[in-house]
């Protein structure tokens, strides 16, 4: 009887815990930590998967938790966690945030509200992708503004080391992004 009664309140503690919202915002923020990990660390922004977790946390969470998720990881990487992915200079923290990757990690919020507030309206594929797509290049618009006023101090360069390095791999995020998404959306299209 001991036995059956820890088995139910195991099940019922894991059935609360995934109904939780901030166990999917907290799931979601580790999410991209794992992926900032998954990197090509070259100058100065490196490739990682993180944008890819963004897009997906904006669609699964919606535009506020998914929101929420990418502060706590930039918060976690402010206070010196090492949560973001790995850049040839090695920076860590607060220095991370004002330094050439600076802008794209402050977008990520902005990036995942975006992909949560029109996926949240209309669920059909084109507007997902769609969404995840404007959502990239909001990622890169505010990564390579921040790259040329900051850094390099011309445009064209900043394009170049900005924008332009990661067009391909934009493609292949969304597109996965999009795929993983309308696999699981089957199931349950909003987690809590």
């Amino acid at each position: 009887m001991k036995s059956t009664s820890r088995n139910l309140t195991i099940k019922y503690l894991l059935s609360s815990v995934k109904e939780s919202e901030i166990f999917w915002i907290l799931s979601f923020s580790v999410l991209t930590i794992v992926s900032a990990q998954i990197s090509i660390p070259i100058k100065p922004v490196p490739f990682t998967l993180q944008t890819m977790i963004v897009l997906l946390a904006g669609a699964f969470l919606g535009a506020k938790n998914g929101a929420y998720s990418q502060l706590i990881y930039i918060f976690l990487g402010a206070i010196g966690f090492p949560v973001f992915a790995q850049t040839a200079d090695g920076t860590m923290g607060l220095a991370r945030l004002i330094g050439p990757t600076g802008g794209y990690l402050l977008a990520f919020p902005v990036a995942a509200y975006f992909v949560g507030i029109l996926t949240q309206k209309n669920q059909k594929y084109l507007t997902v992708v769609i969404s995840m797509f404007v959502a990239e290049l909001i990622v890169i618009l505010f990564g390579t503004l921040y790259l040329y006023a900051a850094y390099l101090h011309n445009l064209v360069d900043a394009v170049k080391a900005g924008a332009a390095i990661f067009s391909i791999w934009m493609v292949i995020k969304v597109f996965t992004a999009a795929s993983i998404y309308f696999a699981f959306a089957k199931k349950q299209t909003r987690l809590p």
